[in-house]
């Protein structure tokens, strides 16, 4: 009779402190739950057609590319790429690349719209990839993305060597470089300002921060 009192009592027991852990594990994750992301890119732009405006058009039968040059401004859903010359390629399955390079000082630009906000993700960059079958934008080369309330309004803002804006997932990583220093920032390192998010837009003053790159994003840009 002992022994089976003993069981029951050590099996209560058990449950009992699974059932706290469990409880404690889900407190713990209640503050968190907040801060994952409530917009993506606008889903729409994947289907839309890709819209070029230049001063010149070449296309490329063998390599299956169209090159665009002059004051190029490509334009797909929300989505605008404004370059010096854009190349564009489409794959078997009818997922369509751009990639925008300018020179001479200029920088190219890219810009796309949140979904269900006010809010634009906007960014410039000597040369612009973008993968329309992940929704993937990277920017190289003296790179800065702007996280905008409305058009005008910055709320955040990141400046690295190379940026890789993931619209699918609202997720971004920056990288350091050589090619981003400067007085301040000898070594090129990765600088950001990041609002509040009860708040508003805020100055760059203070040390600069460096963003953990993500797991999800691999490979490198389109070439």
């Amino acid at each position: 009779m002992n022994e089976s009192f003993h069981r029951f009592d050590t099996g209560r027991a058990r449950t009992l402190s699974a059932c706290r852990a469990g409880l404690a594990a889900l407190l713990l994750a209640l503050p968190f739950i907040g801060f994952a992301p409530l917009a993506h890119a606008e889903r729409a732009d994947k289907d839309k057609p890709l819209n070029i405006e230049a001063d010149n058009m070449t296309y490329d039968d063998l390599k299956q590319v169209n090159i665009f040059t002059g004051h190029v401004v490509a334009t797909k859903g929300t989505i605008v790429i404004k370059a010096d010359r854009v190349e564009v390629t489409q794959d078997p399955q009818g997922y369509q690349y751009a990639t925008g390079t300018s020179s001479g000082g200029n920088l190219s630009y890219f810009r796309q719209k949140r979904e269900g906000i006010d809010e634009y993700v906007e960014g410039t960059a000597i040369r612009i990839d973008y993968d329309g079958k992940q929704d993937l934008t990277t920017l190289t080369t003296d790179a800065t993305v702007n996280r905008l309330q409305g058009l005008s309004t910055l709320m955040d803002t990141v400046h690295g060597s190379v940026i890789t804006y993931d619209g699918q997932n609202d997720f971004y990583t920056a990288k350091a470089g050589k090619d981003v220093a400067g007085p301040g920032n000898p070594s090129g390192r990765v600088r950001a300002m990041l609002a509040p998010r009860n708040g508003g837009a805020a100055p760059l003053t203070g040390a600069s921060a460096t963003l953990v790159p993500s797991n999800k994003i691999q490979g490198t840009p389109p070439q």
